[in-house]
């Protein structure tokens, strides 16, 4: 018998990804995989993967918890479950959202993000625009780094009236490039945009220096997200148009779920997901 001790399904150990590690691949012009994860097996496979970046999204409300939206989910469901990605991954870099109502007030920021980031995240991401630039700067200034999503807001679903397409109209746009710039401006460290047309994405992406993570933004943002049970072909409701199932995509050798998230790592990566047909 061989004295070998057997294979283990651990990885070897990779550097951790960080926001400067982001800034580069910006810089290099390349870009880098986000998927939502909210426990610490399927963190481990992303491991596996080389996922990049790992979202503790509020839509655990939606795909855990069986919610209709993501209005229902409090500090301590993020503080949770950000606990287990973190024990499941050492290399992503961990991107946590701040609820609903838990960032109204700056004191309300402050405490909420204190809980996330103490339970393993690196950064925080919070929703909305240039009205979050006071909330963005007290942040950072206190160690917290920031991710301003902007365009479809899905905590504000009720305002929209919906999950629509934002950016639409050049007023729009408009809009959009002025909340940007402020925040930005007030030391936002990540933008994400969801649901808006392509060209203005890209012309976010190539106006600003931080990198910017699209989700039906098209291929030319820096990074791209999606839910993993999206992206796994585990629908509760109709996917969206930005969707792609790779479990059973060609692309997918080996039809199973690391195969999955390996196979939407390269396709981010090679720009070749998202196509026109996943794109507004």
């Amino acid at each position: 018998m061989s004295d070998q001790a057997p294979s283990s399904i651990t990885p070897k150990p990779k550097a951790p990804i960080t926001l400067s590690t982001l800034n580069k691949l910006k810089a290099e012009g390349k870009t880098f995989s986000c998927l939502t994860c909210y426990e610490a097996s399927f963190a481990h496979a992303m491991q596996l993967a080389d996922i990049d970046t790992i979202l503790i999204g509020d839509s655990l409300g939606m795909v855990v918890q069986g919610q209709s939206s993501t209005l229902p989910v409090g500090v301590q469901d993020m503080v949770y479950h950000t606990q287990n990605v973190v024990r499941g991954n050492s290399h992503a870099l961990i991107l946590c959202d701040l609820p609903f109502m838990s960032y109204a007030t700056l004191s309300d920021a402050i405490t909420s993000a204190k809980a996330v980031m103490q339970a393993g995240a690196n950064v925080v991401k919070i929703e909305g625009g240039s009205e979050l630039s006071d909330t963005v700067k007290v942040l950072t200034n206190n160690g917290v780094p920031v991710c301003v999503h902007l365009g479809l807001t899905p905590q504000s679903v009720n305002v929209f009236g919906g999950y629509k397409v934002q950016g639409k109209t050049d007023a729009q746009a408009d809009k959009l490039m002025r909340d940007c710039t402020a925040v930005v401006n007030a030391g936002a460290s990540l933008l994400l945009l969801e649901c808006v047309p392509a060209p203005l994405a890209k012309a976010v992406t190539e106006r600003f220096d931080v990198p910017v993570i699209g989700i039906g933004a098209g291929v030319d943002t820096d990074g791209q997200v999606l839910v993993m049970h999206d992206m796994l072909g585990i629908y509760t409701r109709k996917p969206a148009k930005f969707v792609k199932n790779f479990l059973t995509d060609d692309s997918n050798q080996t039809k199973d779920i690391v195969g999955a998230f390996k196979a939407y790592h390269h396709a981010v990566k090679q720009r070749a997901f998202p196509t026109k047909q996943h794109s507004f």
